[in-house]
């Protein structure tokens, strides 16, 4: 099957980086992104949610280690333990 048009709500809930790339992905393969939500942010803004989000899933990625840890730590099964 072709696909001829994505629609997505936000064009960051398709990729939080690198948007234009897959844009430009689709449209060389005959497919257009419609985007609903055009608010156009300034420049500024735009680096700011870009770096509150790379914040939030890299602190999410620390959480979860640490719970990975005590896991690995808490199993008997594993050599050393």
């Amino acid at each position: 099957r072709d696909v001829s048009e994505i629609v997505v709500a936000h064009k960051d809930r398709m990729a939080r980086f690198g948007f234009e790339l897959i844009e430009w992905i689709c449209e060389q393969n005959g497919c257009r992104i419609v985007v609903l939500d055009q608010s156009n942010l300034s420049p500024e803004r735009e680096m700011v949610e870009d770096i509150l989000a790379i914040v939030h899933v890299f602190s999410c990625r620390l959480y979860g280690l640490r719970k990975y840890k005590s896991v690995i730590k808490e199993d008997p099964s594993l050599p050393g333990n």
